[in-house]
């Protein structure tokens, strides 16, 4: 009986050095496939920040110039000296009568008008 546990014991430990072996081997080839998947990984990074940049140089080198500023309006016609000047009396006679110019300020306005 003594060779039976001998053996039997034996093969409880060879069982665990194989098992022991198998899980060590496992967790390397574990680790291996992970380090693969990040270098991938960060060459696919590598490889998509590189397109995007290249695409962003692209379109500054294609992007259309900026509009021109659009050129100044030309100055309006001088008006007939004459209906500026009445345009400007009937302003202020407009105002005398809605109560904004007393008749002083009216006859002063309408003057310097006149005058000038």
């Amino acid at each position: 009986m003594r060779m039976r546990r001998r053996s039997l014991v034996g093969a409880a430990v060879g069982t665990a050095v194989v098992v022991g072996t198998a899980g060590a081997v496992s967790h390397r080839q574990q680790q291996k496939y992970a380090g693969q998947e990040a270098a991938a990984q960060q060459q696919q990074d590598q490889a998509y920040q590189q397109g995007v940049a290249d695409a962003q140089a692209q379109q500054q080198q294609y992007a259309p110039p900026p509009p021109p500023t659009p050129a100044p309006a030309p100055a309006p016609a001088p008006a007939a000296a004459g209906s500026d000047l009445t345009s400007q009396l009937q302003q202020l006679s407009q105002l005398h009568n809605a109560g904004v110019l007393s008749d002083e300020e009216f006859s002063q306005a309408k003057q310097k008008l006149l005058a000038g």
